[in-house]
């Protein structure tokens, strides 16, 4: 059976971001309740863990479509002890969570969930809150005891390594009918071509927000008004552009400098960023956080700029396939790729910088415009789009396939290593787990103790 810490995680990765946010969010956690009541499942340290925890962890887990048929509630309530263990030993370790991290937190998760909620209000009806002071005040705790988790997680973990004879050994010691299967791989490269934006349209978008500003500071007008009415961006607009932040808020590079060089009541000058064009207003400044609005206008793309775009890459290709230029050489002088234009087109997978992507984890959208092509072969002209809407046109090439395989020394060593590693921090925790859970106060409701765990939490 899958154990329901690996089965949650890959759950986890496959559920789109306000999914996600949900079931960080939600009170898997709601043990923070002091006060006595009923269905008290087991207590660990100054953590309860209800029986209605449980309940809600498998509830979420059922509506965010996990089959949880062979999943038992002694496999959650091992998973609640595990966090309540953590997040005390955390506590007794002097591992700090501040107020300022977690409200940097929330109002990180709170802007992109808005994104793509529509709105505040929104969002609160759908977590039944009657506003931001109701939501807020709901989840300080439940986010804080996830961060303690996950920081104690770290502190046990952050320093181990493997060396190369470690990760020679652990595969060595693996029976030669359990070694992993690799799945199909596939290296790609990528030209890109992106409609040029001339200088006019960029300078109509500055021109149009020149005149909102020179509105705003001379004649009165409402920068909330124009945000909602002018504003490209549909995480803000329909806030007036309201956005809080610090410096460790996700933010362009661009929008931040800018931000933190002004002061409370300016309006910034026009400047650009990937998105386009931004003004910012800056409402307040309290400590390191900046709250502000802002309004984005995008200059648009002609249909002259696009036929232009895409007679080039129609160009490109066709000197490929005459053997006149190498896809490499055409990516280094004519992709408009900044990541990959410099290594001749080749696409790097960000989780381990390696150029070899796992088919069956690849973006569906990506896997669509490859399916079907052999290796050594280059794709039509497709046209793709950036996240912030704008269209472009790309070639794709399959370098290299790797069919499924059962895993090798020599070819497949980083993914040895990724295994090795997690091995050996697996059995840390393990360590650390047995030797906490003797340590500390652990009381499990006598409707548990027919429970088979993983670690000794019934302290046999």
């Amino acid at each position: 059976m899958m154990p329901i810490q690996t089965m949650i995680s890959k759950f986890t990765n496959k559920t789109n971001l306000l999914a996600f946010a949900f079931l960080l969010f939600s009170t898997i956690t709601f043990a923070q309740k002091k006060q006595k009541v009923d269905g008290v499942a087991a207590v660990v340290g100054n953590y309860i863990v209800l029986d209605s925890d449980i309940d809600l962890m498998l509830l979420e887990l059922k509506t965010q479509g996990v089959d949880t048929e062979k999943i038992t509630r002694c496999e959650l309530l091992g998973k609640q002890l595990e966090d309540k263990l953590y997040a005390h030993q955390a506590v007794q370790d002097s591992i700090v969570v501040t107020d300022e991290e977690i409200n940097s937190f929330m109002d990180s998760q709170m802007n992109t969930m808005v994104e793509q909620i529509g709105s505040k209000e929104k969002l609160f009806e759908y977590y039944k809150k009657k506003d931001e002071e109701d939501f807020r005040s709901y989840f300080f705790e439940i986010i804080k005891l996830n961060k303690l988790t996950s920081q104690m997680q770290r502190k046990i973990v952050d320093d181990i390594t493997v060396t190369p004879d470690e990760v020679k050994q652990f595969f060595n010691k693996i029976p030669a009918d359990k070694i992993p299967t690799i799945g199909a791989e596939i290296e790609l490269s990528q030209i890109v071509v992106k409609p040029v934006i001339s200088k006019e349209d960029k300078q109509k978008a500055i021109d149009k927000l020149k005149e909102i500003r020179n509105d705003v500071i001379n004649n009165g007008g409402s920068f909330y008004s124009k945000a909602v009415i002018y504003s490209e961006d549909p995480g803000s607009s329909s806030n007036g552009g309201y956005y809080k932040m610090n410096k460790k808020t996700q933010f362009v590079k661009e929008f931040k400098d800018v931000a933190f060089r002004m002061n409370e009541g300016e309006i910034s000058e026009p400047f650009e960023t990937e998105f386009g064009f931004h003004i910012i207003f800056v409402e307040k400044i309290i400590g390191q956080d900046i709250e502000l609005r802002h309004i984005l206008v995008s200059p648009k793309v002609t249909s002259k700029a696009v036929k232009e775009a895409s007679d080039k890459i129609d160009g490109i290709r066709e000197k490929i396939q005459k053997g006149e230029i190498t896809f490499e050489d055409a990516a280094k002088a004519s992709s408009d790729d900044k990541e990959t234009k410099n290594n001749g087109g080749l696409l790097l997978n960000p989780r381990t910088s390696e150029p070899r992507f796992e088919i069956s984890k690849l973006d569906p959208a990506l896997y669509n415009q490859i399916n079907g092509l052999v290796q050594g072969e280059m794709s039509k002209v497709l046209l793709d789009q950036e996240r912030q809407g704008t269209k472009f046109f790309k070639i794709l090439k399959v370098n290299k396939k790797t069919e499924e395989h059962k895993a090798d020394y020599g070819t497949d060593y980083i993914k040895i290593k990724e295994l090795a590693l997690s091995d050996k921090q697996y059995q840390e925790i393990g360590k650390w787990m047995a030797e906490k859970i003797e340590k500390n106060y652990i009381k499990v409701s006598n409707d548990y103790k027919e429970c088979t765990f993983e670690n000794n939490w019934l302290k046999k």
